[in-house]
């Protein structure tokens, strides 16, 4: 392997220079730059992580952390989340520094995270409400960027989907089919993407005079579980009318609705219809349910990937009101949406 020493020699310039070259510094010249670039890669030189860290003063590593209740290794939404991170991050040579605490120390992990220098950035991922995470590290002006947001007008880096815009397009949907009795199975409440797709449902049910009662909103992990639990609830009619329609934050969900429904005897499509959140998990395909899932869609590996990018760029030093981010779901409308059924079960409301 090529040493920076031999890299010098070869090019006729001193090692320092070379070093300086490699790690960006401005003092060098950019065709001398361009060259040692070049004459590197033709070569396979490999910079020595410790000398490239005592050169630039970075550890070049990234940290997140995480509620260790959350259980969030198992959760497919996450390790997909993560799979598109870490390839972005290690694209870069940037590695990541994974660490799961209870809540009651969370903060305290992020302080020394921080303050020992070990990591160059952070990434903060489900945000909450008021999220004092990213109120910690804007205190200390540490570099991050957040996979979501606290609200319209913040002002840190981040990559979002507009959630507002997906679920008043998919309540709007089911609306139009004639659907006024419509479910909504979130996830969990404290979580900032949450409300703002309650908000979203609420907002769109109100504005065509559509009363949505309280047991038609669930809140809780998004899970096949807890899906079928929910759904076969609401649709048991014990504490009143059931719906006629499931509007779900996750195609996990979606999956325990379609066990419910088919446990009460009911037809997907026809006595009962579902829209889902679809992450593009790539061993769930809801193309492939029976029926086919109509989905509002964004891949949330795409926003791993981002989010290493712009991690990159705040370390960088870029503003973080030029690293925001808010993408669009595509609603794709397929055979497990219907118009609303004009007679059924006793109980229903039409």
């Amino acid at each position: 392997m090529t040493t920076l020493r031999e890299l010098a020699q070869h090019l006729g310039l001193s090692p320092a220079t070379v070093s300086r070259a490699l790690n960006g510094f401005p003092e060098v010249g950019e065709k001398t730059r361009i060259r040692v670039l070049e004459a590197s890669e033709r070569l396979r030189y490999k910079a020595n992580s410790n000398a490239k860290r005592l050169a630039t003063g970075k550890s070049g590593m990234v940290g997140m952390i995480f509620r260790s209740s959350r259980n969030l290794l198992v959760d497919p939404h996450f390790v997909d989340f993560l799979a598109g991170l870490s390839t972005g991050l290690a694209d870069r040579e940037i590695d990541l520094v994974i660490h799961a605490a209870p809540q009651h120390e969370l903060l305290a992990h992020y302080e020394r995270f921080v303050s020992s220098g070990s990591v160059d950035g952070m990434i903060v991922s489900a945000p909450e409400l008021n999220d004092r995470r990213i109120a910690t590290l804007i205190e200390r002006g540490f570099p991050f960027v957040v996979h979501g947001r606290t609200g319209d007008n913040v002002g840190y880096a981040y990559f979002d989907i507009d959630n507002g815009a997906a679920f008043k397009a998919a309540t709007s949907l089911l609306i139009d089919l004639g659907h006024r009795c419509i479910a909504l199975l979130n996830g969990e409440a404290d979580l900032a993407f949450v409300q703002q797709r309650e908000e979203a449902f609420r907002q769109a049910t109100t504005d065509r005079g559509i009363h949505i009662p309280e047991r038609f909103i669930s809140h809780d992990v998004m899970s096949e579980e807890q899906g079928f639990a929910h759904a076969t609830e609401m649709l048991s009619g014990r504490r009143g009318p059931a719906p006629t329609a499931f509007l779900c934050s996750s195609t996990l969900q979606a999956l325990g609705v379609i066990r419910a429904a088919a446990t009460a005897e009911l037809t997907v499509g026809t006595d009962l219809s579902i829209i889902a959140h679809d992450d593009v998990l790539p061993h769930l395909r809801p193309e492939h349910f029976n029926p086919a899932l109509t989905v509002t869609r964004s891949p949330i590996r795409m926003a791993g990937v981002a989010l290493a990018e712009m991690m990159v760029a705040r370390i960088s030093g870029v503003d973080p009101l030029k690293l925001q981010r808010m993408v669009t779901a595509d609603l794709i409308v397929r055979a497990s949406t219907g118009a609303a059924p004009t007679t059924g079960r006793d109980g229903w409301l039409h």
